[in-house]
């Protein structure tokens, strides 16, 4: 299991969220992702709302507030 700590761009919050990835897991796919590797292939165990929490530290909540009375 490992922790990623983020802060959001659209409530400047930071939140956190563990996965189920150990350290090396995680790493290697962040390594693949960052080298162009699409994150949904990157991730593939991952939720949709888990890779967006990586690639953008932006959660299911935060997506509330920002359209909030859409």
């Amino acid at each position: 299991m490992i922790t990623i700590r983020r802060q959001s761009p659209i409530t400047g919050i930071t939140h956190t969220t563990e996965l189920d990835l150990t350290p090396e897991q995680f790493n290697e796919a962040f390594e693949a992702w960052q080298s162009g590797v699409l994150i949904q292939y990157a991730f593939p165990t991952l939720d949709a709302d888990q890779r967006e929490f990586i690639k953008t530290g932006i959660t299911p909540a935060d997506w509330d507030v920002l359209y909030e009375g859409e």
